[in-house]
C-alpha cells in the first residue's frame, strides 16, 4: 500500500507526466522519504481548491541527495524550475515559513514516474491512508560542532506503543548547542501538532532545556528567550504536555538525525 504523497502545482505535474521533471526539492522533509519509497503524485489542479486535486500516478524514489541551497545548479536541472536563485529562495521562504539562504539544507529527490490510466480523487485516497494519533512521545536533540559552530536539530515522534511515526531534522547554520536543543523541541512540537497530536510526552537529554521548561531554571540568555517563548506557546496549544530528562543512551534516534545532517554538510 502506498502511504506517502507529494504535491505539485499543475505545471509541475504536467512536466512530470511528460517526463520533463524527474526530481523535486524538499526542505524539512516531514514525510521522512527514503530511497525505494513509492509515493502518490498529487496534481494540485487549482491550488486554492483541494477538491480539484487528483492522484495522477506513482513516483518511485531512485536517489536522494542532501546539499546546501547555494550548491544547487539551476541550469539544466531535473527539478522545479525557477528563474533565479533569488526567486527560488523567495518561493521556498513563503512555502515553508522560514528564511532560506545559501546554507539551508535541501534534499534533491530523484524519482521515476508511473502514470495512472485514470486520475483518482486525492482526498479519498489520502483519508484512507491516514491514521490520526492523538497521543505521542517526542524525542528531541540538538548539536553544534564547535559551540558555536555548524549545528542541527533532530526529532523522533513515536506513538504510545513506541512505533516511530516520523523522524527528521534541520540544519541551523552557525549557532550554539543550546539553540539547537531548543530548536529540536520547537520543530518537533510543530510537527506533532500537524500530525493531530493533542497530548505530547517530551523526552530530552538536555537538562538545561528540561529544567527551564519546567520553570526550575530561569532563561537568562537573551538569544534563547525567543525560541523558549515559542516552545512554551506551542505547549499551551496542546491538551496536555509533559517533559522528562533522559540519559543520552535513551535519545540515540534523535541524536542520529542530528549527526546525519551534520555529516552531510561536512562532506
Amino acid at each position: 500500500m502506498v502511504a506517502k504523497s507529494l504535491k505539485f502545482n499543475h505545471i509541475e505535474a504536467d512536466n512530470i507526466e511528460k517526463g520533463i521533471q524527474t526530481a523535486t526539492l524538499r526542505v524539512n522533509d516531514d514525510k521522512n522519504l527514503a530511497v525505494n519509497d513509492v509515493f502518490y503524485v498529487i496534481d494540485k489542479v487549482k491550488e486554492s481548491d483541494p477538491s480539484s486535486w487528483a492522484i495522477i500516478g506513482e513516483g518511485h524514489i531512485a536517489k536522494i541527495i542532501s546539499q546546501k541551497m547555494g550548491d544547487l545548479d539551476l541550469n539544466g536541472n531535473q527539478f522545479e524550475r525557477y528563474g533565479s536563485t533569488a526567486e527560488l529562495y523567495k518561493q521556498f521562504a513563503i512555502f515553508y515559513g522560514d528564511p532560506i539562504d545559501d546554507n539551508t539544507l535541501v534534499k534533491v529527490i530523484y524519482f521515476s514516474f508511473k502514470k495512472y490510466n485514470q486520475k483518482q480523487p486525492f482526498e479519498q485516497k489520502d483519508v484512507a491512508n491516514t491514521t490520526q494519533t492523538t497521543e505521542v512521545k517526542l524525542f528531541g536533540d540538538g548539536g553544534s560542532r564547535g559551540n558555536p559552530g555548524p549545528s542541527a536539530s533532530g526529532y523522533v515522534i513515536k506513538d504510545m506503543s513506541d512505533k516511530i511515526l516520523e523522524s527528521n531534522g534541520e540544519y541551523l547554520n552557525i549557532t550554539t548547542n543550546n539553540q539547537a536543543e531548543y530548536h529540536s523541541l520547537k520543530i518537533g512540537l510543530e510537527r506533532a501538532q500537524q500530525l493531530g497530536a493533542r497530548t505530547v510526552h517530551i523526552y530530552m537529554d538536555s537538562l538545561l532545556v528540561v529544567n527551564q521548561i519546567k520553570g526550575i531554571f530561569k532563561v537568562r540568555n537573551a538569544e534563547l528567550k525567543p525560541v523558549y517563548e515559542r516552545v512554551k506557546n506551542l505547549m499551551a496549544e496542546f491538551t496536555a504536555t509533559d517533559i522528562t530528562h533522559v540519559p543520552r543512551e535513551l535519545n540515540k534516534l534523535a541524536d542520529a538525525e542530528v549527526n546525519k545532517i551534520l555529516d552531510s554538510i561536512s562532506k
